[in-house]
């Protein structure tokens, strides 16, 4: 389960950049081909944040649909999967989105 990881990693990155001010809020944009099972960072994120400045903070996710551009047609077409051909039947595209793992926003408390 490398969501434990990927949930560490993200709230080690947030506290970092919070410089101990609290986190009341992070959102994160995750992509539907990233790989990332987002129910599982849900479920980790409490008990990772733990004793962190992230403890209590809330955690949106919002998923980003995968895209990609033909390279054959020229046509911009959702890819619900990694091999999902343009409707002209080329599997030449390129990606545009739906890969990607960002750590969007967050909301810190007034600095004291």
């Amino acid at each position: 389960m490398h969501e434990l990881a990927i949930t560490s990693s993200l709230v080690q990155l947030v506290s970092d950049a919070a410089r101990g001010r609290r986190v009341r809020r992070i959102s994160l944009e995750v992509g539907t081909l990233s790989g990332v099972m987002t129910e599982a960072v849900a479920f980790c994120f409490d008990v990772v944040a733990k004793e962190t400045p992230l403890e209590g903070a809330t955690l949106e996710i919002r998923m980003i649909e995968a895209r990609a551009r033909c390279l054959e047609c020229g046509a911009e077409f959702a890819t619900p999967t990694l091999y999902a051909p343009c409707s002209c039947g080329s599997l030449n595209f390129v990606r545009l989105q739906g890969e990607e793992l960002n750590i969007k926003s967050m909301e810190l408390e007034e600095a004291a």
